[in-house]
C-alpha cells in the first residue's frame, strides 16, 4: 500500500515537471495530487477509526480548487486563445 502511495505522488510530480508548457496539464497533475492526498487521508482514518467529517471538507475544498483552475483555464483561453506558459505576458 505505501508503494502505491509513492508511485502516485511520483507521477503526478513527474508530469506536473514534464508538462509544465500546458495550463490544463498541470492542472490535471495537481488534481491527481489531491485524489492522492484524499486516498491516504481515507486510509489514515480508516485505520484510526476517526469520523470521516475531515475528510469530507478536503473532499468539497478540492472540488473548489478545482473549479477555480479551470474557471482561471477557461478565462486565460478566452483572452489568449491557448492555454501555453508562453504565450502568457504577466506584466501587462
Amino acid at each position: 500500500m505505501e508503494n502505491l502511495f509513492f508511485f502516485m505522488c511520483l507521477i503526478s510530480l513527474i508530469v506536473l515537471t514534464l508538462k509544465s508548457k500546458h495550463l490544463l496539464l498541470m492542472l490535471m497533475s495537481l488534481e491527481f495530487l489531491v485524489i492522492y492526498i484524499y486516498f491516504g487521508l481515507f486510509i489514515m482514518m480508516i485505520n484510526m477509526n476517526y469520523e470521516y467529517y475531515f475528510v469530507m471538507l478536503f473532499l468539497t475544498l478540492s472540488v473548489c480548487e478545482g473549479t477555480l483552475g479551470l474557471s482561471i483555464l477557461v478565462s486565460l483561453i478566452r483572452s489568449h486563445g491557448n492555454d501555453y506558459f508562453q504565450s502568457f505576458n504577466i506584466l501587462w
